[in-house]
């Protein structure tokens, strides 16, 4: 019995410049979280942008924006994760189900760390805002996807980059628009959880295959010798 291990969740095609989009991704939450440290104001950029601290949208948009925001919560993550890891299962991709669980929770936990250590409050101290958990969660959601659907057969690398990049630029984008327009978050905090997500997700995709492979051969000898 030969156990074949499953398709790699990072293509490899796609590691060197997601590699390298991971490094300047982490360079820029290191960079904004040492600036805005301890702050609990708009920064210059944060006012450049938009006013964070008064919401600045009505209806219909401001209900756009609250079913964005929704979607960021735990009971919309996880129906969002829970349906993205059933379809997996039933695609026989068990690997793919635990890169999205992995992916997204990285990216969460990593987010969540970084709001305790940079201390950037907003609407009052006891509101950690940096980085954007909720455009970390839904920015990385969105790449675990991208990435999974790219390592299907017939794309070449620049159509597969294009398709990742460009499904993390949508997410971040309309998460992040709900969060500084509902004035949950500055603007430079939505930058900080896009990078989050862009820096956390290709490592933990690497890690994955790498464990995974890893663990294939010993797989294949168990089931050789449960033969005998």
């Amino acid at each position: 019995m030969t156990v074949r291990p499953g398709p790699a969740v990072l293509p490899p095609s796609l590691r060197a410049w997601l590699g390298l989009i991971a490094g300047l991704a982490a360079l820029v939450v290191v960079a904004l979280g040492v600036l805005y440290a301890d702050h609990g104001e708009p920064g210059e950029v944060d006012r450049w942008v938009i006013q964070p601290t008064a919401d600045s949208v009505g209806p219909p948009w401001r209900r756009v924006a609250l079913v964005l925001d929704f979607l960021g919560e735990p009971a919309g993550a996880v129906m969002l994760v829970a349906a993205a890891v059933t379809g997996w299962l039933l695609l026989r991709r068990p690997r793919a189900a635990v890169f999205v669980v992995a992916g997204v929770g990285a990216a969460v936990g990593t987010a969540t760390l970084l709001k305790y250590l940079v201390g950037r409050t907003i609407h009052g101290d006891g509101n950690l805002s940096y980085p954007s958990g909720h455009t970390a969660f839904f920015t990385a959601l969105a790449l675990v996807v991208a990435l999974l659907v790219t390592g299907r057969p017939g794309l070449g690398r620049t159509a597969r980059t294009l398709l990742v990049l460009t499904a993390a630029l949508v997410a971040g984008a309309a998460m992040g628009w709900a969060q500084v327009a509902l004035s949950a978050h500055y603007p430079t905090d939505v930058l900080g959880g896009w990078c989050t997500a862009l820096a956390v997700v290709p490592a933990t995709a690497w890690l994955i295959d790498r464990t995974a492979d890893r663990l294939a051969p010993r797989r294949t000898d168990a089931g050789r010798r449960a033969r005998r």
